[in-house]
């Protein structure tokens, strides 16, 4: 996705023009961060939302360079507590609410066989215990990503689960999908994973949007890979 920014920068600057070029330009999300350049927590679409660090016990990130830029590296696996822990965390903002509109969301993985915990957020806002939520996040030993709804009114959980593991030490591309009636979890642009949900479910909360886990305390769903261009994308 970078390079093609990229090219289609310069052949802009070049003063070429046509479809080649306008196929590359950056789809129009609420949220996304690329961990690139001086400002690695910036929110990239210009609308604000730029991250902050919440950590406890020496938690940290360091950048790493990935695909012709910057990833973001998140604390390795600690199982003698206190453990290091961090959370990247965005402002409230209606604006990251979607209500009952379509929604989507994700990001680009890197996680080891033994990075893998009973659980690991990746993105989420919101919590499934009060209010309503949605959530990218991997589950389990065997690493298998999951995306998560919750409604304003209701605490169900909906959950489409991933059919295959991304804890192999490779880079994988993560998109959570809700579309009407129907949300779907695709694993490197292919559909690993579907649930019903209900038409009118409705996310919207005071809770800002948290990237690598829920906070900066001992259940926070630490994530222990690396990340990169994570986004969110809201019906208008």
């Amino acid at each position: 996705m970078r390079r093609a920014i990229l090219f289609a920068v310069a052949l802009a600057a070049a003063g070429i023009a046509g479809p080649s070029a306008t196929a590359t330009t950056i789809p129009d999300d609420v949220v996304r961060y690329t961990f690139d350049g001086d400002s690695p927590l910036a929110d990239v679409t210009g609308h604000g939302h730029d991250l902050s660090p919440v950590a406890r016990y020496g938690g940290t990130f360091r950048t790493i360079a990935h695909d012709g830029g910057n990833a973001l590296t998140f604390p390795r696996p600690c199982h003698d507590e206190p453990c290091p822990r961090i959370a990247l965390r965005t402002g409230t903002s209606d604006q990251l609410n979607p209500g009952r509109r379509d929604l989507r969301f994700g990001a680009s993985v890197q996680l080891g066989a033994n990075e893998t915990t009973k659980g690991e957020n990746v993105l989420q806002k919101g919590y499934s215990a009060r209010g309503s939520q949605y959530k990218l996040q991997i589950d389990g030993a065997a690493g298998r990503p999951s995306c998560v709804l919750v409604d304003d009114l209701s605490p169900e959980i909906y959950m489409a689960m991933g059919a295959v593991t991304v804890a192999d030490d490779r880079w994988h591309t993560l998109e959570c999908r809700r579309a009407g009636p129907s949300l779907t979890i695709l694993v490197d642009g292919k559909r690993s994973g579907r649930t019903a949900i209900p038409p009118d479910l409705s996310i919207a909360n005071r809770i800002p949007l948290s990237v690598g886990g829920k906070g900066s305390f001992t259940d926070n769903d630490q994530f222990q890979g690396t990340l990169d261009e994570v986004w969110v994308r809201i019906d208008q």
